[in-house]
């Protein structure tokens, strides 16, 4: 699958960038993987994050904001079609879908999201994730949804989806990944089995599924 991005100004495509990178800085200053030379551009303006096939944009607390589809966003996954607005710049997202590719949503540690047909998500045994350290030992979260993120915003986030198989994990945000029973996860989503261990954010969870 091919990711990119379709840069325009005053209706003109300036370039087109492909995402093929974990992770691809966005900004007016030099040193970003995609450069923006406009007032209205942050430094350090966003971040595009790719976990296996999907994309996620997330706005690096910049001053005049990232919209996309006209709606001012914090972080959040890229569908085909989307419209980025970044300053007086128009960013198209474009996508070479695959028929079996399952999109995810997110995005806050905690909460939950769905963007695929929740039918064929309940074919997936219930599960749930067991807090085994720190102040929240023993604590179960129910994985209902189609998505849940969990960690520590700005540090170290991971993602577990549900599909029709079983679930997975797949590491989202933060320079160091997530291990799942001692072994760093990889670039694309791991599937789960009931019982692996999972470190995150300076926490241990454990995925339990029946």
């Amino acid at each position: 699958m091919m990711n990119k991005l379709v840069i325009s100004l005053d209706g003109m495509v300036v370039r087109e960038v492909p995402i093929a990178n974990e992770r691809t800085a966005l900004g007016r200053r030099p040193y970003n993987d995609i450069v923006i030379d406009n007032l209205a551009v942050s430094g350090e303006h966003a971040l595009l994050h790719r976990v296996g096939n999907d994309v996620y944009i997330e706005d690096l607390n910049s001053t005049n904001g990232t919209y996309v589809n006209g709606k001012a966003i914090k972080k959040q996954l890229l569908v085909e079609g989307d419209n980025i607005d970044i300053g007086k710049y128009k960013i198209r997202f474009l996508q070479e879908d695959s028929p079996d590719h399952e999109r995810t949503a997110i995005l806050r540690p905690g909460s939950f999201a769905s963007s695929f047909d929740p039918a064929a998500a309940e074919h997936a045994v219930p599960a749930a994730i067991k807090v085994l350290t720190g102040l929240a030992a023993g604590r179960e979260l129910v994985l209902t949804k189609a998505v849940t993120t969990f960690g520590k915003p700005g540090a170290q986030v991971a993602a577990i989806s549900k599909r029709p198989g079983g679930y997975a994990i797949a590491h989202l945000e933060g320079d160091e990944r997530p291990l799942v029973n001692g072994i760093p996860l990889s670039g694309e989503a791991l599937p789960l089995k009931s019982g692996d261990l999972i470190d995150l954010a300076g926490a241990r969870v454990q995925f339990i599924q029946a």
